[in-house]
């Protein structure tokens, strides 16, 4: 799951992209309007984190553009704003939920558990096939209940194949999924998750199949 915080405040953006980065999200983030309107056109993103007095682009009219681009994607709002009337708006644009600055880290991270779920459109998000289960929220998996360890990128892959189960993965679309903007991207890095993904689910009646040519697909063993 990626998730775009739009923050011009560094020290705070830091601290939140290592708070969810450490849940086992994928975290980018931008400095200004102009650059978080761009990214959310090219998409890719499962939650947007974002603060109103941006420069270049405030940030409500970042929402107001991806609002009228039919652009569903959950929308939190930072804001040192405590005025009734700019929430209001804020969630009047079409914002999910708005937390007013200062706040804690454990706070945020419940807020975007609850997004994500309220995203998923229930109350339960979690991707159960045979005795393999994946709670995207919880950022963890079971085999028959029994924790399944898998890597942050593991976890990642394992989410996409689920999302996608039994149609083609390409390389190319895991790697949109899994690496932030600055991270060094590696199709052979995809080749190494898949591979000990494979192994780890191996007992779970499920599969990944590997398409030469064209990605992966998850399927169960005996299709």
């Amino acid at each position: 799951m990626r998730i775009l915080i739009t923050e011009d405040d560094a020290t705070l953006a830091e601290a939140l992209q290592f708070s969810l980065t450490q849940a086992s999200y994928a975290v980018d983030w931008v400095a200004n309007g102009i650059a978080a309107d761009e990214a959310l056109r090219n998409g890719g993103f499962g939650l947007l984190i974002l603060d109103l007095g941006l420069p270049k682009l405030d940030g409500l009219e970042v929402l107001r553009r991806l609002r009228r681009r039919n652009d569903a994607l959950p929308v939190l709002i930072l804001s040192g704003r405590e005025e009734p009337e700019e929430k209001v708006e804020g969630l009047d644009l079409g914002a999910d939920d708005y937390l007013v600055k200062p706040f804690s880290l454990n706070e945020l991270q419940a807020r975007v558990r609850a997004l994500l779920r309220r995203g998923h459109g229930t109350a339960s998000p979690v991707l159960s096939f045979r005795e393999l289960s994946f709670d995207p929220v919880a950022r963890t998996a079971t085999i028959s209940g029994h924790p399944l360890p898998l890597s942050t990128h593991e976890l990642s892959v394992l989410e996409v194949l689920l999302r996608r189960f039994g149609r083609v993965v390409s390389k190319e679309h895991l790697v949109e999924q899994i690496y932030t903007y600055d991270q060094e991207v590696s199709h052979n890095a995809i080749e190494v998750y898949v591979h000990r993904l494979r192994k780890k689910i191996s007992n779970t009646g499920l599969m990944v199949r590997t398409l030469y040519g064209r990605g992966y697909a998850l399927d169960y063993l005996d299709s």
